[in-house]
């Protein structure tokens, strides 16, 4: 039994290892484009060399940094002794911001460089785009891998056993329930405005921008509406633990829907493009801080969850 125990955390070692580095090493062309970006050279347009794009680049030079640093926490031993805070903020903005876009690359990729090209972006751009998505696609796979083995060992709690483990005196279900349910139905009404713009709907869209509306805008709103209609399933079912008989399928619906709403949503609002999407003003801020907002109250229930979960599980043991 012991040998048995001994060789499945050597295996998961391994993996942990092999995927660590392979993120490490697929973010590192994203990392030295985005590096050159910021610096002015080998641009795509000319407006990308304005102040404000390179602030942009600088930010994204900083998220692949981390990227790089998480993935050597995921795959060596003193990755495990870090405070818990200081892996699991950048994991989960990371996965919200990664996953999505792993399902886009296929379509979302060839897309980019269509609608770059008709902006004037340089014959290179071809170039750098197919490193970018490459990185992309490596680190959206390897990277939740890696934090798949390092979840296993460090909060075994959050990926896998059933869904109900039992509650102690003290706990937050009550709680969790009541406000499972108010952002369960903030994200299934965010999510059917998403799908509806996805799908055609011109109710809250400027008339005037219709034809703006492109095949990235349709991509990005049906992600980001299924993704808040998927992140509602996962929430309703962790705090009411009815509607899966396993916990991780609704933890990973949850997770990777509350740090998707909160860093897409983020990230559009500092986008220097921001006032230039087709959506009415006000549709276009009610809709952004909203899917931050229920993130936000998403990533707190689900804290709430972990806890009282984790108690539970001690006491069983």
């Amino acid at each position: 039994m012991a040998v048995t125990a001994e060789w499945a955390t050597s295996r998961l070692m391994k993996m942990r290892r092999i995927c660590g580095y392979s993120a490490a090493i697929a973010v590192t062309p994203y990392l030295l484009i985005k590096i050159a970006w910021t610096f002015g050279h080998f641009l795509p347009t000319e407006q990308m060399g304005d102040a404000s794009w390179r602030a942009i680049n600088a930010a994204t030079v900083v998220v692949a940094a981390v990227g790089i640093l998480l993935a050597m926490v995921f795959c060596r031993p003193w990755g495990e002794r870090l405070p818990a805070w200081l892996v699991a903020l950048p994991v989960w903005l990371g996965t919200g911001l990664l996953v999505p876009m792993l399902l886009l690359v296929p379509v979302l990729g060839p897309a980019a460089m269509t609608r770059d090209k008709e902006a004037g972006a340089t014959d290179f751009w071809v170039y750098e785009q197919i490193f970018v998505m490459v990185s992309l696609v490596g680190v959206g796979i390897c990277l939740p891998l890696a934090l798949a083995g390092y979840a296993k060992a460090r909060w075994p709690e959050a990926v896998g056993g059933p869904i109900d483990c039992g509650e102690l005196t003290g706990h937050t279900r009550q709680l969790q329930i009541t406000l499972g349910r108010l952002v369960t139905a903030g994200c299934i009404l965010l999510g059917v405005i998403k799908v509806f713009w996805a799908m055609g709907g011109t109710l809250g869209i400027d008339s005037g921008m219709l034809d703006d509306r492109d095949l990235w805008w349709h991509l990005l709103t049906l992600s980001t509406g299924g993704w808040a209609i998927a992140g509602a399933w996962g929430l309703l079912v962790l705090t009411t633990r009815r509607g899966s008989r396993r916990f991780l399928p609704p933890m990973v619906a949850a997770w990777i829907s509350s740090g998707m709403l909160f860093s897409y949503n983020l990230f559009s609002i500092i986008r220097p493009d921001f006032q230039s999407t087709p959506e009415y003003p006000l549709a276009r801020v009610l809709t952004t801080e909203a899917g931050i907002l229920l993130g936000v109250m998403m990533g707190m229930i689900i804290l709430l969850v972990l806890h009282d979960r984790r108690r539970a599980l001690m006491r069983q043991e």
